[in-house]
């Protein structure tokens, strides 16, 4: 296909962009689609009125996310750890409990049910094939069963229980109901481990970006631009078709004919997309099966940080509060303004949705006051962002599997079709959900079509 691009890519989140980068540099001309009037995806920054920016989207990095903060560093952005000196809080049964302890402050009888359950899903996890896990031994048995299951079975209090739901909720902004035992084992080995995905020091919310995480993203579109890429925003695909000579990327107001696509969107995006000709029944069925998590992210202000001064480090979790993790989101400047960010997830998410945003702020503001004490009731600025609600993600952090659908469906997660291939973190084998994930997503499908071509 004569005085075409090469390559066309579908949407210009860290997936696409890192794409991109490496089909460049290889020297394939590239051409980028994306339907918001930004790069990034679900990854982007909230402006203050002061201008004060703070991630609203994807954030956080930790150890082992070698691809990522690769990228980071070759764009010159760096990273500051997450403040983490100070109490955590734990709210359960109506009551406040400070510690320092990795059992989350949770009741003996728990503990004891939790460090005996662990190990077990440890060691299913250790053993999961990160690259088929369709073809893990058991598999159909682990993939027929939820993770609510596997919770029931393993624990008879309700702290416990508690617990690994409000762990699930916060790693998938999804309910244990929803996932197969097989995801959240694949999932736990593609991150690591369980406490290297809830963790702070040492875990995956070590660190963020200076600036914000939509930093990366925007200086990786600045670098391609000075490369010669065209990157289109605003552009919403609605049709992809293919052939023998090639194919055809159709958008609003424009089409793209090359040799070959990348389609780095949430599955849930690129069933919508009229593909010609039809996707194959089971690929399709496969997109329909993978439903965005639910997450309302809220960003609340105040004037100063002042849970600091309580000895606490501003993150707490719940039990029994429709806010179930919060973070110290504050900029690294120590005299700088405070900002806790509050999530809801799952359920939570699905109910707040539904409410008026006054209504939603008077509760997120109300449990932080619990957690932190009076000075939270009185906030200075306040933002949220419903990534159910978002046109070109419909939810976040990821895609999450039900039953049946790795040993159904999973085969086809990353395999190209015809001139298509497939990026995006949910098609990762390391670092699935994650920045990480997206990135290595990326370079493996630009990867793939090297080699193709």
């Amino acid at each position: 296909m004569p005085d075409t691009p090469s390559v066309v890519i579908v949407g210009a989140g860290l997936a696409g962009l890192a794409a991109a980068r490496d089909l460049t540099r290889a020297g394939r001309p590239v051409t980028v689609v994306e339907a918001r009037d930004r790069v990034g995806g679900r990854i982007v920054n909230h402006r203050f009125d002061d201008d004060l920016e703070v991630e609203i989207g994807g954030q956080w990095v930790g150890p082992t996310q070698d691809r990522i903060l690769a990228l980071a560093s070759a764009l010159g952005v760096e990273t500051f750890p997450t403040y983490d000196t100070g109490d955590l809080v734990t709210a359960r049964d109506g009551k406040i409990v400070r510690h320092r302890s990795p059992t989350f402050g949770l009741p003996g009888a728990a503990v004891v049910e939790i460090a005996a359950s662990q190990p077990l899903l440890d060691r299913l996890a250790a053993r999961v094939d990160l690259d088929e896990p369709w073809a893990t031994r058991g598999a159909e048995r682990l993939d027929s069963t939820t993770f609510e299951t596997w919770i029931r079975r393993h624990h008879a209090t309700a702290a416990a229980r508690g617990f690994w739901r409000l762990a699930i909720e916060a790693v998938f902004a999804a309910e244990p109901r929803d996932i197969s035992l097989l995801h959240v084992a694949f999932y736990l080995h593609s991150g690591g481990s369980l406490e290297r995905l809830l963790g702070t020091r040492r875990g995956a919310q070590q660190d963020r970006f200076v600036g914000g995480s939509a930093v990366v993203a925007d200086r990786a579109l600045a670098e391609l631009r000075d490369q010669g890429v065209e990157v289109r925003l605003g552009a919403p695909v609605r049709a992809v078709e293919q052939g023998e000579e090639g194919v055809v990327v159709r958008h609003d107001g424009g089409e793209v004919r090359a040799d070959r696509a990348i389609v780095a969107v949430p599955p849930a995006l690129a069933g919508r997309i009229a593909w010609s000709p039809l996707l194959p029944a089971r690929r399709d069925q496969l997109l329909q099966k993978m439903p965005m998590g639910s997450v309302i992210k809220c960003l609340v202000r105040y004037d100063r940080p002042f849970w600091r001064e309580d000895g606490l480090c501003g993150q707490a979790a719940a039990l029994d509060s429709a806010v179930t993790i919060t973070f110290d989101n504050s900029p690294p400047d120590d005299d700088g303004p405070g900002v806790l960010v509050a999530f809801l997830e799952g359920d939570h998410a699905r109910r707040a949705s539904e409410m008026s945003a006054r209504a939603r702020r008077a509760e997120v503001v109300d449990a932080l006051t619990r957690f932190f004490g009076p000075q939270a009731q009185r906030p200075t600025d306040y933002a949220e962002r419903d990534w159910a609600a978002e046109e070109w993600t419909r939810g976040c952090y990821g895609a999450h599997l039900a039953p049946g659908v790795w040993t159904s469906f999973g085969d086809l997660l990353r395999a190209p079709w015809g001139r298509v291939h497939w990026a995006g973190t949910e098609t990762a084998a390391v670092w699935n959900g994650y920045m990480d994930g997206a990135v290595r997503s990326g370079e493996r499908a630009a990867t793939e079509v090297l080699a193709a071509s």
